[in-house]
């Protein structure tokens, strides 16, 4: 279950992420966010560099989740557009796989306040890649 796996890593608790679901048909999974008031900028919303770390963080879950766990992508270039301020507290985050080839994939990322307010959204040309074990 990805609750388990993505909750197990410092970066994921950090951003309180909480597997909702998967849909295999549309390779489309949600995740749930708790944007801490310590990401939040004087001007009063989440910085941007962090907004950026839950688009790819549902990004990538995606992709783990449509190849049963098999592979993360690697990414190589992510494009982020914010659409209005991001709160701190409960976000909800939609990442999909666009398009996967053998050699590149391309992934799309949703991130929407509690009231589903579209907040920012974000793509990325990634590599698959054999999903690590986090063994050393």
């Amino acid at each position: 279950m990805a609750s388990e796996h993505a909750l197990g890593a410092a970066h994921a608790e950090l951003m309180g992420v909480e597997f909702d679901h998967f849909d295999a048909e549309r390779e489309e999974i949600t995740l749930r966010f708790t944007a801490p008031e310590t990401f939040v900028t004087p001007r009063g919303s989440v910085q941007g560099g962090l907004v950026a770390g839950f688009l790819d963080e549902v990004m990538g879950w995606a992709h783990v989740w449509a190849t049963d766990q098999k592979e993360a992508p690697l990414n190589l270039e992510i494009s982020m557009s914010l659409l209005r301020p991001v709160p701190a507290g409960p976000l909800i985050g939609k990442g999909r796989v666009v398009r996967r080839g053998r050699k590149v994939i391309f992934l799309e990322g949703e991130l929407f306040d509690g009231e589903n307010r579209l907040l920012a959204r974000s793509t990325s040309t990634a590599i698959p890649t054999p999903r690590p074990t986090g063994e050393k």
